[in-house]
């Protein structure tokens, strides 16, 4: 794990010491230049093959940096590690994953796709770690699945994802139970059954799209088999019965829904609403660490339609 923790850390080396980096080696390079180039061919002794053998290695290094801290990891790759059980079963925690960056800048994000991108800060707050000092700008990155396309109108009946009116089907959805936050294990049919499912949607509260949970006799309430950002709780029990009333509305154009494989464990979209374009960094593309995970991830282009084995609520077979 020491392993993994080193190479996650040096491929998030910040920018800044990059270039430091990169400006102290040129300076050695620059320094040992004249006294390489000067030195006559019968004085090349054990010195001058050391500083010739630092010179060619530091200049390497130098272009490692540049290419691959400031063109291939803004633009194109980049690696990101799993830090919740959120995605269980198609992450765990502790996974690394490969992350493409240069995909949606040339196609649009698809339902099915898991995609890292920086949440919004109503999904941070409580996490002091996840936001800069300002207390505004958010410094981590979110993995999640996409779910709801712009111009989607989707609703949650009793676990069950509805995307304008049709029963989503979703292979890779799951229910686990976990003591430690670490380790998860996926819930039996009779415990997944026990288990209570809120209703979603998303609906326009007071002027504002909000996303809304809530069961028979409440809405967006803490500690109801729920989790909602404190942004968009309703603690007055009056208003309840008007919020569950109000009709799903579509997501708008530019925005994104995003939600947990794990969906009894994953603070998502269902909490703290949607997620902008611009805030999407680009699509997980496989897990390289730890080795016995190595492999592709698994995507799905599961569209509106319900499928062979979709769970599909009984009284829709």
């Amino acid at each position: 794990m020491d392993f993994q923790k080193t190479v996650d850390h040096v491929a998030r080396t910040p920018l800044s010491q990059i270039l430091i980096f990169a400006v102290v080696l040129t300076i050695f390079r620059v320094a040992s230049f004249q006294f390489i180039k000067n030195t006559p061919t019968h004085k090349r002794d054990g010195s001058w093959k050391f500083f010739s053998g630092a010179s060619e290695l530091f200049d390497a290094l130098i272009y490692a940096a540049v290419f691959i801290f400031m063109v291939i990891r803004p633009f194109f790759f980049q690696t990101f590690q799993i830090p919740t059980g959120s995605m269980v079963p198609t992450n765990l925690v502790g996974d690394f994953i490969g992350l493409n960056k240069a995909i949606y800048r040339y196609s649009e994000p698809k339902r099915g796709d898991i995609v890292v991108f920086r949440p919004p800060l109503q999904a941070c707050k409580g996490y002091p770690d996840q936001v800069e000092d300002d207390g505004v700008t958010v410094k981590v990155d979110f993995v999640k699945r996409l779910i709801g396309l712009p111009g989607d109108k989707v609703e949650i009946h009793q676990g069950q994802v509805y995307i304008n009116d049709k029963p989503l089907y979703e292979p890779y959805k799951q229910y686990t139970k976990t003591e430690d936050q670490k380790t998860f294990q996926i819930m039996t049919p009779a415990e997944k059954d026990a288990e209570r499912k809120p209703n979603w949607k998303l609906v326009n509260y007071k002027g504002e799209l909000i996303p809304l949970n809530y069961t028979e006799t409440d809405a967006n309430m803490i500690g109801r088999g729920y989790s909602v950002a404190e942004k968009y709780l309703i603690t007055q029990e009056s208003e309840w019965p008007i919020a569950r009333a109000l009709p799903a509305e579509k997501i708008p154009a530019g925005y994104f829904l995003f939600m947990g494989d794990n969906r009894n464990g994953s603070f998502d979209g269902r909490g703290w609403g949607l997620v902008p374009r611009e805030s999407i960094v680009g699509r997980a593309e496989f897990v390289w660490l730890p080795l016995p995970r190595l492999g592709k991830m698994h995507h799905v282009d599961n569209g509106e339609k319900p499928q062979p084995g979709a769970e599909i609520p009984e009284f829709l077979r």
